[in-house]
């Protein structure tokens, strides 16, 4: 990877053994494997048994998760915010587990709606809940930096399964208590 972040600093017109360039490479290799640790993460060992029985079938939410991925079309970053939430049926999942699950697929290559869709489909494999909603709001720094160059913009993708998927009712409230 250094070899590749070298090649790039050379192709961009810059002198790599330019003193602040030295390093640059290096260091460049080191923050990308940080930004992708979420492909060498493995979601059972981040449960870590982490399921604990509960007679609660009432919403679970936990809001303004942040996060921070990167944009599989131009390598930019996205960057946001993330509210999960599922009605448990049997057993609850530890609180820190479902910012893990976000950081884990958020931490990979990646698009919006893809992002939203493996956090909810994970929560109902892993839980057996009777559903999960998952709702991202983003900003793109490939729109900001680059292309139109809209820098207000925010875009919002949700997943809804189970019963926020096949009930109004349950969809409405989450959706009401995210504005509170």
């Amino acid at each position: 990877m250094e070899k590749a972040y070298l090649e790039i600093i050379k192709q961009i017109g810059e002198d790599p053994d330019r003193a602040g360039l030295i390093e640059t490479p290096r260091r460049a290799a080191n923050a990308m494997t940080f930004l992708m640790q979420g492909y060498a993460a493995d979601v059972d060992q981040i449960i870590n048994n982490a399921l604990f029985p509960s007679d609660t079938d009432e919403m679970v939410i936990v809001k303004d998760i942040e996060l921070y991925s990167m944009c599989e079309h131009h390598l930019l970053p996205f960057i946001g915010k993330c509210h999960v939430a599922y009605i448990p049926k049997g057993k609850v999942l530890g609180l820190s587990k479902i910012a893990r699950l976000v950081d884990i697929y958020a931490r990979r290559l990646q698009i919006q709606e893809n992002l939203t869709n493996e956090i909810a489909n994970t929560i109902i494999d892993k839980t057996g809940a009777a559903g999960a909603a998952v709702i991202i709001e983003a900003q793109h720094m490939c729109m900001m930096m680059r292309g139109v160059e809209k820098q207000n913009s925010v875009m919002t993708t949700s997943c809804m399964l189970g019963a926020f998927r096949n009930s109004q009712s349950t969809r409405n409230e989450f959706l009401s208590l995210l504005n509170k």
